[in-house]
C-alpha cells in the first residue's frame, strides 16, 4: 500500500527530475560535462535543497558535494548514497542524477518524520562520471581517492581542446591535489556506498525484473587508435593507387568485430567515436581517428581481448598502413560486496520486488569505491 508520504516523495522526486532537465536540455537530450557549468549549476540546485532540509554540506577537493543527515553515534563511520551529476552529450536525464535524486529523498524522508539514524547517512554527488568528454571515467571519484594522473590532466576536450587540468581550474579547483596517490578524504569514515543506477539496457525489461542487484562490473579499456594512408585527390587517384585509411578503419572495424563475437562472446567492442582528417567530401583522407571502448568481466578476459583486437590490427598494417595505438586507461573489473548484496536481495523480497543477480555491462563510480570500502 502506498503511503501519502510517499505519493508526496514521488512528487518531490519527479520535481528533481523535471528541474534538472529543464537546466540541461540540449537538443534530443541533455548536457552535463563534469566540471563544467551546468553541472555546477545542477550541483547548487541539491546543495540549496540540502540547505532547506538542514543537511550538513562540505566539498572535497575533487569537487565532490556531501550532504548529511547527522546519526546518533557520529563515531560510526557513516552510510553513503549517490551517483554521479554530469552526463554524455545529450544523454538521457536520469543517467546519475536517479542515484542523486534517489539517495536524497531517503534524508528528504528522514528529516521530514524526525527520524535519526544510528550512523551519519550521507548523499554524495560526484562529478565527471562520463568519458565522452575528455576520454577518461570516474575521474570525480578517482580524483577523491587521489587516482588520477598527470597524463589524465592532459587529456583534451573532445571539441574545445583544452585539458582536464584547466577544465578542473576553471571549475575553481586545483587539479595537483587530485594527482597525490593519496585520498583526499578520509575513507576510513564510510561504512559503505550503495548507488541506485539506471541500467539503460534491455536485460530487465525482457526478462520483467524491476531491480538489477549487481554482483560485478565489467572492466573497461579505452583505446585511441590512428590509421595514417596518403592524401590525395577523390577525382584524380584512381581506386588500385589509393592508400585510403577510411577503407582500412572499416576494415578494421568490420574484422575486430567477427573475431571479437567469434572469440569473446561476454566482450562489447565499440567504436563510438570516428574523426576523418582533413574530412573534405572531395579529399582522399590523410588519417583517420577511432576512440575504441572495449570491455568484459575479468582481467583474463580483457587480456584475451586485447590480443583479439592487436591480431585484426595486423591484417592492416601488412597493407603498409601506419598505426598508433594508444591506451587511455584500463579500469579492471570490480566485485560488489556479498553483504551489501545481501541487504539488497533482502529488501526485494520484502518488498515483493522482481529481480535478478546479473553484471553490469556499464562502469560505475562504485568500481573505484568497491577498492576502498563496501559497495553495491
Amino acid at each position: 500500500m502506498t503511503t501519502d508520504f510517499q505519493k508526496e516523495s514521488l512528487s518531490f522526486a519527479q520535481k528533481c527530475f523535471d528541474d534538472v532537465r529543464a537546466m540541461s536540455k540540449d537538443t534530443t537530450g541533455v548536457s552535463r560535462q563534469g566540471y563544467g557549468p551546468v553541472e555546477t549549476k545542477v550541483l547548487e540546485y541539491f546543495k540549496k535543497i540540502g540547505e532547506e532540509l538542514k543537511l550538513e554540506i562540505s566539498t572535497d577537493k575533487a569537487g565532490n558535494v556531501w550532504m548529511t543527515v547527522p546519526g546518533k553515534n557520529r563515531n560510526l563511520p557513516a552510510l553513503v548514497s549517490g551517483s554521479h551529476a554530469d552526463s554524455v552529450p545529450q544523454g538521457g536525464n536520469y543517467d546519475g542524477l536517479a542515484g542523486i535524486v534517489a539517495a536524497l529523498t531517503v534524508a528528504r524522508w528522514m528529516r521530514e518524520t524526525g527520524y535519526q539514524p544510528e550512523r551519519d547517512y550521507t548523499v554524495l554527488m560526484m562529478r565527471m562520471e562520463e568519458s565522452s568528454w575528455f576520454g577518461k571515467c570516474y575521474v570525480g571519484s578517482l580524483g577523491m581517492t587521489g587516482q588520477l594522473t598527470e597524463k589524465d590532466l592532459a587529456l583534451k576536450h573532445r571539441s574545445n581542446g583544452k585539458t582536464l587540468a584547466e577544465t578542473i581550474k576553471e571549475c575553481g579547483f586545483n587539479p595537483d591535489d587530485l594527482t597525490t596517490g593519496k585520498p583526499v578524504v578520509d575513507l576510513s569514515k564510510m561504512a559503505a556506498f550503495i548507488e541506485l543506477h539506471i541500467e539503460q539496457g534491455p536485460v530487465l525489461e525482457s526478462e520483467q525484473k524491476q531491480i538489477g542487484i549487481v554482483d560485478s562490473i565489467v572492466g573497461i579499456v579505452n583505446y585511441e587508435l590512428t590509421i595514417h594512408g596518403s592524401q590525395n585527390h577523390a577525382g584524380t587517384t584512381s581506386m588500385p593507387l589509393r592508400h585510403d585509411p577510411v577503407v582500412a578503419a572499416a576494415e578494421f572495424i568490420t574484422e575486430s568485430t567477427r573475431q571479437m563475437m567469434a572469440e569473446a562472446p561476454s566482450a562489447t567492442l565499440t567504436y563510438g567515436a570516428i574523426q576523418v582528417f582533413p574530412g573534405m567530401q572531395n579529399v582522399i583522407a590523410d588519417r583517420v581517428n577511432l576512440r575504441i571502448d572495449m570491455r568484459d568481466g575479468s582481467e583474463e578476459e580483457l587480456l584475451h581481448d586485447e590480443a583479439i583486437l592487436k591480431h585484426a590490427l595486423e591484417s592492416i598494417e601488412s597493407k603498409g598502413f601506419k598505426l598508433r595505438l594508444g591506451q587511455n586507461h584500463w579500469l579492471k573489473s570490480a566485485k560488489m560486496d556479498p553483504n551489501v548484496i545481501q541487504v539488497i536481495e533482502q529488501h526485494c523480497e520484502e518488498k515483493h520486488l522482481a529481480y535478478k543477480h546479473m553484471n553490469s555491462g556499464a562502469g560505475h563510480d562504485s568500481m573505484v569505491f568497491g577498492k576502498h570500502f563496501p559497495t553495491a
